[in-house]
């Protein structure tokens, strides 16, 4: 099921849904330390996140697709906010150096076709990270959050679609130790939870978080092929003999 940008935003307005971006922001930092001079774009509801990078990048734009609706973007100044196709970005070949992806992948029809366009707007070297709910954890098995909605994701399963579509997987972290309770009493231990979770369950993360780098070239399997015969009809035209192919003894005509 798609999550509304109406349900995304009321989300992360509330206490719960602020906590989760500061653990999932706290993962990222891990990942992109600063990108000055880069192009970036965030597909999906990346707003939580576009704050914390847009001021060192060159360029930032909110792309949000037209299956879950967009609002405007920054709240002051010019509009970055563009609603688009997954499959059909309006941008260039090659025009971006980073994109990050968030409530995004786990909602789209065609998770292939999503990457290889992503793969077609960045530049040569540019780096994607998506973020996920993962399948293992706690959060994608209730659906009060965006996170439990949409399709989960293992670490292996995002490896593999990404080595399907020309990228080269790189770094992990993972984020959500905490459960996603709305109780103020358990919110309260939060920085506990993330803590521990880090070291004694990093497997049941509520998200995970993969960056991958554009790869200019694939390789192909090669496997030994042997020779084919080469089959002729039994009913094609053969022809017939020239004088300097008949034989001595060829009948001759009166």
């Amino acid at each position: 099921m798609n999550t509304d940008i109406v349900d995304l935003r009321a989300f992360y307005h509330t206490r719960l849904g602020r906590l989760a971006a500061q653990s999932i922001s706290l993962a990222l930092t891990s990942i992109w330390a600063k990108m000055p001079d880069e192009r970036l774009v965030g597909l999906g509801y990346s707003l939580p996140y576009l704050d914390r990078f847009s001021a060192d990048a060159e360029r930032a734009m909110a792309f949000m697709p037209a299956s879950q609706g967009a609002i405007n973007w920054p709240s002051s100044g010019p509009s970055a906010t563009a609603l688009v196709y997954n499959e059909e970005l309006p941008l260039p070949d090659a025009s971006v150096d980073r994109v990050l992806l968030v409530h995004a992948l786990e909602f789209t029809e065609s998770p292939g076709d999503t990457m290889r366009e992503l793969w077609r707007v960045l530049a040569p070297g540019g780096r994607v990270v998506i973020v996920a709910p993962n399948r293992r954890g706690v959060w994608a098995r209730l659906d009060h959050t965006p996170f439990g909605n949409g399709r989960p994701y293992s670490k292996s399963q995002i490896t593999g679609l990404l080595r399907e579509t020309n990228f080269t997987p790189g770094a992990f972290a993972e984020a959500l130790f905490f459960p996603p309770s709305k109780s103020r009493a358990v919110l309260k231990f939060r920085s506990s939870f993330e803590r521990s979770g880090r070291t004694l369950w990093p497997a049941f993360s509520g998200a995970i978080l993969v960056e991958a780098q554009k790869r200019l070239y694939q390789g192909l399997p090669v496997t030994a092929r042997a020779s084919r015969k080469v089959l002729v009809p039994a009913l094609s035209p053969q022809g017939v003999p020239t004088t300097r192919d008949r034989p001595a003894d060829w009948p001759h005509t009166p």
